[in-house]
């Protein structure tokens, strides 16, 4: 036990060249996972539930699924894959995991890990991100979404000492993986393009808009509690840490990113889930030298990130392990195995 009251790290944080380089191990990526034809948005880009089982017979026809523990141990050499091995992974601490995924994990025996944020939990804060989606999803004329925008960021130029939005459109509104450009640019200039009181008085007034006033009832009505994830823990799945505020914490400073790990691994010893492995999901994907140092002093063994390859355990360091995103595996249970790249 450290003298800060972290656990010392489980596992070792450099590739392990001892580790079975013969098995395949995929971590799979989740966030919103819900019924979405018969929900109030259905355009939010999220997993239909039918494809998420379908999804899980697939992975169970091709895959062993494993836990984060077993991940542990086999990072260090403990304990060697089965040659296929899954991982499943959520995001973001939404209701949809708790109603229409926990429930299908204990009915196949299945285990997974789920990843929080501490404001949404406990704080019932709801994130800049989510309100983002629910805007994307409540306004089919993205165009529409791109005028208003560029109409605030005009408006505040010269407080805030902006570029131009043509700089901006040029620089950012190119479409990147399954986006189109206009949904890019929106979410880049809002996620942190701009400067971070802008963007979120921005992003609170189109949500005010387009969404809802009540932010709060609608941060209920979105995320699990901590009774919830209590349940879930009970129930054998893996709850680990991801961040306080969900911020990019490779764009904070150094102290700010401690408080932001800090909080979260409070969090996580308060619910019970950080015994005997401590994890951490890197919000947006964003991570640096100075976070993973921050992880490794308060006693975080695993994290993951979104880079969109499978893991090598002889590359990936315990700190930096690639997920891939669901929408690369097949949704049909009968599908044949897809040779994915490691």
């Amino acid at each position: 036990m450290r003298h800060d009251g972290a656990q010392t790290p489980l596992v070792d944080p450099q590739p392990q060249a001892h580790a079975s380089m013969l098995s395949t191990l995929h971590i799979v990526m989740y966030h919103y996972v819900r019924p979405l034809r018969q929900s109030r948005y259905p355009a939010i880009k999220g997993l239909e539930k039918e494809a998420f089982l379908g999804q899980l017979d697939y992975i169970q026809r091709h895959y062993q699924v494993i836990g984060m523990e077993q991940l542990a141990a086999a990072l260090v050499g403990a304990e060697p894959l089965p040659p296929r091995s899954a991982l499943l992974t959520f995001d973001d601490g939404y209701l949809d995991h708790y109603l229409h995924v926990f429930p299908h994990l204990l009915a196949r025996g299945l285990t997974a890990a789920f990843f929080p944020p501490v404001c949404a939990v406990e704080r019932r804060q709801l994130l800049d991100v989510n309100k983002i989606h629910f805007i994307l999803a409540s306004v089919a004329d993205q165009d529409r979404l791109i005028s208003a925008l560029n109409q605030a960021i005009e408006a505040a130029s010269a407080h805030y000492g902006l570029a131009s939005v043509a700089h901006y459109e040029a620089t950012w509104k190119k479409p990147f993986g399954y986006d189109t450009a206009q949904v890019i640019y929106f979410k880049r200039m809002l996620q942190h393009v701009l400067p971070q009181a802008l963007r979120q008085q921005i992003t609170h007034d189109l949500f005010s808009q387009f969404v809802t006033q009540d932010e709060t009832a609608f941060a209920h009505e979105l995320y699990m509690d901590s009774a919830q994830l209590r349940v879930m823990i009970q129930g054998g799945m893996h709850v680990g840490g991801h961040g306080d505020a969900h911020h990019w914490l490779n764009h904070l400073d150094a102290e700010a990113a401690r408080q932001d790990i800090q909080k979260t691994r409070s969090f996580l010893d308060d619910l019970g889930a950080s015994t005997p492995i401590a994890s951490f999901c890197y919000p947006y994907g964003g991570y640096n030298a100075t976070t993973q140092q921050l992880l490794q002093e308060y006693g975080f063994s695993v994290a993951v990130t979104t880079e969109p390859l499978g893991v090598d355990l002889g590359r990936d360091t315990a700190l930096s392990l690639p997920r891939l995103d669901t929408n690369v595996l097949p949704r049909q249970g009968d599908a044949d195995y897809l040779q994915l790249a490691p």
